[in-house]
């Protein structure tokens, strides 16, 4: 048994789920992101007691190591890390859009472009085929009327996330597809199981999230 939890704070809410390999066995989700931090330890407990099963059978920890919001990352990337120091066991860190593109697989366009709002007019995107193949890589755009009008042009496309009301108003192509999609933890399973498979673990000492873009602090002006 190829026991790993998933751990997801890296947009609206937070989940947590415990998979066999690509296999759910059970999710607990919390809509608030702001009491992540509180929420998050007493529900891993809650998660694993329900199904039977201890930390200690952990195979691995699997976090969505963003792009995304700058307080769920280190929430997420914290708790994960926690719990391998604790364990003895490998961290594993996947990219949310990715993880957010394989809650789109069934969607019947050709490419995906999960989106997360950065606010303003920005957005953390790219853009994948229905394999999970990064054809336009991560990047965090502004994005106007002209943004992905190139690839509008030879493909159909299904913009999805909370970043995607920015551009609906403006991309007019009729190649463009909006959806309303949630997804939690439980996407992240298929990827992590065949990260796991592969041994491709994250450094345990040196990952840090994946925030999209610079993180910095305002410094007031010397006097």
């Amino acid at each position: 048994m190829n026991l790993i939890l998933n751990i997801d704070t890296a947009i609206e809410g937070a989940s947590i789920c415990l998979a066999n390999g690509d296999e759910l066995i059970g999710i607990v989700n919390n809509p608030s992101q702001k009491d992540s931090a509180s929420w998050i330890q007493p529900a891993i407990q809650q998660l694993m007691q329900a199904h039977n099963f201890s930390l200690k059978q952990l195979c691995a920890v699997a976090v969505s190591n963003g792009p995304g919001s700058y307080t769920g990352l280190r929430v997420g990337l914290s708790t994960a890390k926690g719990l391998c120091y604790a364990l003895k066991i490998p961290l594993i860190a996947v990219n949310t859009l990715k993880t957010m593109a394989v809650a789109a697989i069934g969607q019947p366009t050709d490419l995906l472009c999960p989106m997360i709002d950065a606010r303003r007019m920005e957005v953390f995107t790219a853009v994948f085929d229905k394999h999970l193949i990064e054809i336009v890589p991560q990047a965090n755009r502004v994005v106007d009327a002209t943004s992905f009008s190139k690839l509008l042009e030879q493909h159909c496309i299904t913009f999805f996330g909370n970043g995607a009301g920015k551009v609906e108003t403006l991309i007019t192509s009729k190649n463009a597809r909006f959806i309303n999609l949630q997804f939690d933890a439980r996407y992240m399973c298929l990827l992590t199981n065949d990260l796991y498979l592969r041994q491709q673990f994250a450094d345990l000492a040196y990952s840090e999230p994946n925030y999209g873009k610079d993180f910095y602090t305002p410094t007031k002006p010397q006097a």
